[in-house]
């Protein structure tokens, strides 16, 4: 079959598309980005669902198209990336489209657990809005609600694995919090059984079939963690409960935190619960899917990688604390005529020192904000160890106290060096 397959370059989109090469499908790859591929089976088209909201529009794009999977989703809201527009309205112009391409056998909405008549965050009730839609039109459709989505490279997992490994978790509130969680090969199984016709449609007319892929055994959430801790080799996992009052507040401040995993909504979902039978996932499969104890492949190295998921934001954040406090000392709550006769002994003219005290204080100041801030640090770690060499060179020099004081105040630059050129190797280019 020839697929218009939108949300291609996301993490459920990059798998289903290797599977759908695998079985020998043409892919059309709707994207906002479009990258070209040396493979002749795969054409790029862009496609921005935060602005394609017409019927017309994507008409256009559905000649020679057998059928169509939709895998375009957010958790979370920015800029114009908005639940409506990218989960209700660009989806119902595409579904309209196909309803009226002549072409278009089959279409399948990647939607989720919990759109349906008990939906109340806006995620889900943003997904149910356009699901309602394609099951009104005459077109054979399959509405695939999948639970908790595991994958090495999937955001969520990254931060699920960070999460288990750390040296306690915290359960917001007393609901039980259950989950399934499902392998993403297991859900790019199932999709592509769903394409070879093992859930079969009625012939000769429209109809949708809602069909969840979950895994074997639902779980609470703290258990999914341990489970996945266990995986990577990790003894038990302590948990410590936060009180439902105290969990609806950090839910309420959540939103306000960038990246952060727990909002209202998030809390809303996670206490309602994702949980299904898992036959019909077993159906398309052809076997069970994948228990969460064989989720991980690499014990050792997914355990490196989680550990640092939080190691080093700790470390990140500590030499952002020593930037905002040498500031703060340096204006002056250390004494400034101390400071001045420091500049002096390190040869500094007088009329200069207010200069320099203020001038570096400052410059630390602003490194540390841009550690805080900047997305791309790589520069900043480079003029760290620049500064930090600088400053240890002249000092033991200048002031040959400071080198052999029994505290060591100018030796402890050492592990900072070596923690700069750390998150200097590992910062992403």
């Amino acid at each position: 079959m020839r697929i218009l397959l939108t949300g291609a370059s996301g993490f459920i989109g990059q798998h289903l598309l290797r599977a759908l090469l695998a079985a020998g499908h043409q892919v059309v790859c709707a994207q906002r980005k479009p990258r070209e591929s040396t493979d002749p089976r795969v054409t790029a088209i862009h496609a921005d669902f935060a602005n394609d909201t017409e019927q017309s529009t994507w008409l256009a794009r559905l000649s020679g198209i057998d059928a169509v999977i939709n895998t375009v989703g957010i958790f979370r809201e920015q800029g114009s990336q908005t639940f409506d527009r990218l989960h209700t309205q660009a989806p119902r112009a595409l579904f309209a489209a196909c309803a009226a391409a002549p072409k278009v056998r089959l279409v399948i909405q990647l939607s989720a657990l919990g759109a349906d008549a008990g939906a109340q965050t806006r995620y889900h009730l943003s997904k149910k809005a356009a699901d309602d839609t394609l099951a009104a039109l005459p077109l054979r459709a399959y509405i695939v609600q999948p639970s908790l989505v595991y994958g090495p490279d999937g955001a969520s997992a990254r931060a699920f694995r960070t999460l288990a490994s750390m040296p306690f978790t915290l359960r917001f509130g007393s609901a039980p919090q259950l989950v399934q969680p499902i392998h993403i090969d297991d859900l790019v199984g199932a999709i592509a059984g769903l394409l070879a016709d093992r859930l079969p449609l009625p012939e000769g007319q429209g109809g949708a079939m809602r069909v969840p892929l979950v895994g074997p055994q639902a779980m609470p959430f703290t258990a999914y963690l341990a489970a996945l801790r266990g995986a990577m080799g990790m003894g038990r996992l302590r948990v410590l409960p936060v009180p439902g009052p105290l969990a609806r507040l950090a839910a309420r401040a959540g939103r306000f935190l960038p990246g952060a995993l727990l909002d209202q909504d998030a809390l809303s979902m996670l206490d309602r619960g994702n949980t299904a039978d898992p036959a019909l996932t077993t159906r398309l499969l052809g076997h069970p899917p994948r228990p969460v104890s064989q989720f991980i492949a690499d014990p050792a190295g997914e355990r490196t990688r989680a550990k640092l998921g939080w190691l080093l934001p700790v470390l990140r954040y500590s030499i952002v604390a020593v930037w905002l406090l040498t500031a703060l000392v340096s204006y002056g709550l250390y004494p400034v005529e101390d400071s001045y006769a420091l500049l002096g002994r390190s040869g500094i003219p007088e009329a200069l020192q207010p200069l320099m005290l203020y001038g570096a204080a400052t410059f630390d100041l602003l490194l540390g904000l841009g550690i805080l801030f900047l997305a791309r640090r790589r520069w900043l770690w480079l003029a760290q160890l620049a500064l930090i060499g600088f400053y240890t060179v002249v000092i033991a020099v200048k002031l040959p106290e400071f080198l052999l004081h029994p505290y060591g105040p100018l030796t402890k630059n050492l592990p900072m060096l070596a923690s700069i050129w750390l998150l200097y190797e590992l910062e992403e280019k």
